[in-house]
């Protein structure tokens, strides 16, 4: 991307509140032809804070005085540019990116934004390869103030439970396998174990989604599950079925029989928990069940 902006990288460490790699609100102060300059603030020596977002990029309507939502990043120039472009990851998260490219110095990640993420070759657990994805943490370059890459997760990502508590809801992000189970990404923050007993379906690499915390060892390191345990889980998904009924509008084909990846996908929890959270609220009386289909008792 060419462009022009008054901001240097080399002024970048006077900033008092601009958040490189996230999204910023900043206010419009003037529009050129090749775009509109936003207010940064006071953020360097020189005292110029203008950031550029290029005309590609400016909204219908767009004027002198209204707040834009962008995000900030440094250009190929190591200027800081601004786009409403919604990038794939921002710095603090972690996402599962395709390699566009490789070279000498590391790769380069498509992470949906005109300049791709850099990796450096020292923050790859392995060498990446073009067309495979890894999952990644994206970070604030303290130095360059470049928005980096890294697969080396335990660099960056706590593995001891910091305000973290057992039965806890949780959003997780496979980020590797062993014979012991799975290693996820907690919430951007933590790493953690499934173990397999406790992955009660086939989990891949990059693979999104919610989860539990289990049980917090005393060298504080995490167990995670996919369901609530034991009882907690069976009264809670017990209640999640009468919902889902009454919204269905009484009756579902979701019996005993459904398969396993549906029930999942619908109560978050393994088909030997939906059949025993069925068979209590039948003797509750609660529904009745038929081979075809389950129903509320009117």
């Amino acid at each position: 991307m060419s462009s022009r902006s008054y901001y240097k990288s080399k002024t970048h460490q006077n900033q008092k509140h601009l958040k490189i790699g996230e999204f910023n609100t900043l206010k419009v102060i003037k529009k050129v032809d090749f775009g509109v300059y936003l207010d940064a603030g006071d953020v360097n020596e020189n005292g110029y804070g203008n950031i550029l977002l290029p005309k590609r990029y400016v909204t219908e309507g767009l004027d002198i005085g209204d707040d834009a939502h962008v995000f900030i990043y440094t250009d190929s120039n190591d200027e800081l540019i601004a786009t409403t472009q919604e990038p794939r990851i921002c710095v603090g998260e972690c996402a599962y990116l395709k390699v566009k490219d490789v070279n000498d110095v590391g790769a380069f990640l498509d992470w949906g934004i005109a300049k791709d993420l850099f990796v450096p070759f020292d923050e790859q657990h392995k060498r990446f390869e073009v067309d495979k994805s890894y999952v990644v943490y994206a970070y604030l370059d303290p130095h360059s103030e470049r928005v980096l890459a890294s697969s080396r997760l335990s660099r960056h990502l706590k593995e001891e439970a910091i305000n973290l508590k057992p039965q806890q809801k949780v959003k997780l992000l496979i980020c590797g396998r062993s014979e012991m189970g799975y290693k996820a990404v907690i919430n951007h923050q933590f790493l953690g174990l499934i173990f397999r007993d406790d992955a009660f379906k086939t989990l891949r690499y990059g693979q999104r989604t919610t989860g539990y915390i289990k049980y917090i060892r005393d060298d504080q390191k995490i167990d995670l599950s996919l369901q609530l345990p034991s009882s907690m889980g069976r009264k809670d998904i017990t209640e999640q079925i009468i919902d889902y009924l009454t919204a269905a509008g009484g009756s579902s084909s979701m019996t005993d029989k459904a398969d396993p990846e549906d029930i999942y996908d619908i109560f978050n929890v393994s088909k030997k928990n939906y059949k025993k959270a069925l068979g209590a609220l039948y003797k509750q009386k609660r529904i009745t069940i038929t081979p075809d289909k389950i129903s509320l008792v009117k």
